[in-house]
């Protein structure tokens, strides 16, 4: 009877160190998925030229990396990430990638977080600020938080999000920084109003789709640019956000 039971011992022991050892094998032989899920949209640029954006093909538990740009070749660019995932690698360790976008949408993939850093001057962090101060109220002269005039505005919301300080007037605003042509014009640039470029009574800040978010009369708001009442006369660059 001992017997029986040594040998009833011994072959657990060998079934519990085969399935072990079998668990180790594969997760030290295969690329495998842990999880993917959604994050809010995080700009950041790269840490280091080594790393590469990829995609990763098969199933989620043996998939392959094929390698899709290369972030040595996009020195300033933003990227957009989307997405997180948690992996293991053949080696058996896990790794945090993240899904991300440039821009122009021509490149994206899955890339290690540690090539990335984040990336605090970004389009998509200023009209955060810019957004939270829709409907605040109009009042000349006003650089906020809580009332603004059009060039008070702009100062604000490029301090509190870029650490850009701006001159205090829209016409200074305009002198101060690059200029740019409306056909060039990217989000996050400034768009000036008046007369001519030597008379500039507004500005706003240009959100894209021929759209801004200024000051103005009925307080803080997201508008058209080219419509009847307004004359845009320019355009500047204060940050360059990157492509």
């Amino acid at each position: 009877m001992k017997r029986l039971f040594a040998i009833m011992i011994t072959l657990a022991v060998c079934l519990v160190a085969g399935l072990t050892t079998t668990k180790t094998a594969q997760a030290s032989g295969t690329n495998r998925i842990i999880s993917t899920s959604t994050i809010s949209k995080t700009a950041y640029t790269r840490k280091s030229s080594a790393g590469a954006l990829y995609n990763m093909t098969g199933s989620s538990t043996n998939f392959t990396f094929t390698k899709t740009h290369s972030l040595k070749s996009y020195p300033s660019t933003t990227w957009m990430a989307t997405k997180k995932r948690y992996i293991y690698k053949t080696n058996g360790k896990k790794y945090l990638y993240y899904y991300v976008t440039n821009a122009n949408k021509t490149a994206s993939g899955w890339v290690w977080h540690s090539y990335l850093k984040k990336k605090s001057n970004s389009f998509t962090n200023m009209y955060k600020v810019a957004k939270s101060k829709l409907g605040a109220r109009y009042s000349y002269g006003a650089n906020g938080p809580y009332t603004f005039d059009c060039s008070g505005y702009t100062k604000y919301v490029f301090k509190q999000a870029t650490s850009k300080t701006l001159p205090r007037t829209a016409q200074s605003q305009y002198y101060s920084s690059t200029k740019v042509s409306r056909a060039n014009a990217k989000k996050g640039d400034l768009v000036f109003f008046g007369s001519s470029t030597g008379s500039i009574t507004h500005v706003g800040i240009y959100v894209g789709n021929g759209k801004m978010i200024d000051a103005q009369d009925n307080g803080v708001t997201q508008e058209k640019i080219y419509v009847s009442w307004w004359n845009a006369v320019g355009y500047s660059r204060p940050v360059n956000f990157g492509a």
